[in-house]
């Protein structure tokens, strides 16, 4: 059957588990892979852009934050801030206590800090980042990946279906193939993007 929306998913799912009395549990299989995707899936479509003030020493990042993929002041020029571990911003921060024009920022928790702290009124500043795949729900039926790749969440919310079904003898196929299907999509947004390189990323530290 296709899998256009969220009911369509439940009710495969429930196919292929040839189950009918797995309706809560098959909403957390679902759930659980999509907590799983937001650590593992990194894709063009996640990318969004925020404007923020940047007015104190730390700023917080948007609701839907995942991963930071620059941050920039928009100056004239434009400057684009250099991503420093904790480690190395509280050696900047012991260099000397400074005011003035961002260069450096780092994450701490759900928090953007920058150094030198900024000055004056502050800047207006750009966060490129990764925002989460939204969940599904019966009031939210879809969304991008779902639409690009049902076969992911299909495998995905089987392999979770496993710690609570036990010992199903299909998990390594499953396993298999949504590693498989996640690869493909990584080398599909890599080659769509104009890199060269189509192997499966790293994922940066922010």
């Amino acid at each position: 059957m296709a899998i256009a929306n969220y009911s369509d998913l439940q009710s495969s799912i429930a196919g292929w588990l040839n189950r009918d009395d797995l309706t809560g549990a098959i909403q957390d299989f679902i759930f659980l892979a999509e907590a799983d995707f937001q650590r593992t899936i990194r894709h063009r479509f996640m990318v969004k852009r925020s404007d923020a003030t940047l007015d104190s020493e730390y700023s917080a990042t948007p609701s839907d934050w995942v991963q930071s993929v620059q941050l920039m002041l928009k100056t004239n020029p434009a400057q684009s801030l250099e991503y420093v571990t904790n480690e190395a911003m509280n050696d900047l921060k012991g260099a000397g206590s400074a005011a003035g024009r961002p260069l450096f920022y780092t994450h701490v928790g759900t928090e953007i800090q920058t150094y030198p702290a900024p000055d004056g009124d502050g800047y207006t500043g750009e966060l490129v980042y990764y925002a989460k795949i939204p969940n599904l729900s019966d009031s939210e039926p879809t969304n991008w990946l779902l639409t690009l790749a049902p076969d992911i969440y299909l495998y995905g919310a089987l392999i979770q279906s496993a710690p609570y079904l036990r010992d199903d003898e299909r998990l390594g196929v499953w396993a298999s193939m949504y590693q498989r299907k996640i690869e493909d999509m990584v080398v599909s947004d890599q080659r769509t993007r104009g890199q060269t390189s189509v192997r499966m990323r790293t994922r940066a530290l922010q």
